[in-house]
C-alpha cells in the first residue's frame, strides 16, 4: 500500500453468521456497550467514510456520542452525487466537515445541486469513484486515519484494492442468515483462500455476549 495513503479500518458489527443487515434492512446488531466502543473509537479517527446505499438505508449522522471527542470528518462516496439534501449528514453539514466524493459521471445538475451546500466535493475517479486516488487527495488534506463503516460492497472495494490497515468487527449474538441480506463483505469475493488478506490478531474483547476482535493486515 502506497506510503501516502492514510490509516484505513474497517469496522462493522455482524452475526455469527457474518451478516451485516436483515434481507428487510435491520442492521441493529450492536449492545450499548459496544456503541460507547464505537463512539470511542470514531473521536480518535480523523474521518469516517460510508456509501450512498449506507446512508439512504440508515440515515446516519455519524458524530461522537457517548463520549468527549471531537467530531471526525464525514466522507460519502456518492459516485453521482445523487446523495437526498434532507438527509441528516446534509442537514448537519454547515456545523461538521462533510467531503461527498463523486467521480466524473456526475451530471452537471448534480454538480451544481452539490456546490450549493455548505459541503466540500472531492472529484476522484472517471466512471466510478477510484478509492485509490480518493485516499491520495485525503491524505494532502491531513487526514491520517480513516474509519469505514461501509455496507458489503463498500468494504470489499477497500479488500479487493487492498486499501485497509486494519479491521474491527463486533461479533454479535445472532443468527441472520438468508440469501438478501447483507455480507460483511459483499463483490465477487475471491476465488482461492489464498488471495484473502493476510491477517494477523490483535486483540480480542468480550463485552458480555459480544466479542470484538481486532486484526491488523501483516
Amino acid at each position: 500500500m502506497a506510503k501516502f495513503s492514510p490509516h484505513v479500518i474497517l469496522s462493522a458489527a455482524l452475526s455469527i453468521d457474518g451478516k451485516i443487515s436483515t434481507r428487510s434492512g435491520d442492521s441493529k446488531l450492536s449492545s450499548k456497550e459496544d456503541s460507547i466502543r464505537l463512539h470511542k473509537l470514531r473521536s480518535k479517527v480523523d474521518a469516517i467514510l460510508i456509501g450512498k446505499n449506507t446512508l439512504l438505508q440508515d440515515d446516519p449522522l455519524l458524530t461522537v456520542r457517548y463520549t468527549k471527542g471531537k467530531n471526525p470528518t464525514r466522507i460519502i462516496l456518492d459516485s453521482k452525487g445523487t446523495i437526498p439534501i434532507n438527509s441528516k449528514i446534509i442537514k448537519t453539514s454547515n456545523e461538521i466537515p462533510t467531503i461527498i466524493v463523486v467521480s466524473k459521471k456526475i451530471s452537471k445538475i448534480n454538480l451544481l445541486k452539490l456546490q450549493k451546500l455548505p459541503i466540500e466535493i472531492i472529484i476522484a475517479g472517471e466512471n466510478s469513484i477510484n478509492l485509490k486516488l480518493l485516499l491520495k487527495k485525503l491524505s494532502s488534506k491531513k487526514i491520517k486515519t480513516v474509519l469505514v463503516e461501509g455496507g458489503g460492497t463498500v468494504n470489499w472495494e477497500f479488500i479487493k484494492n487492498d486499501l485497509f490497515h486494519e479491521l474491527i468487527i463486533t461479533l454479535s449474538p445472532f443468527l441472520v442468515g438468508g440469501n438478501d441480506s447483507v455480507s460483511f463483505v459483499e463483490g465477487e469475493g475471491f476465488r482461492k483462500i489464498s488471495n484473502s488478506p493476510n491477517l494477523k490478531l490483535k486483540s480480542i474483547k468480550r463485552l458480555k455476549n459480544y466479542l470484538v476482535l481486532n486484526y491488523v493486515k501483516v
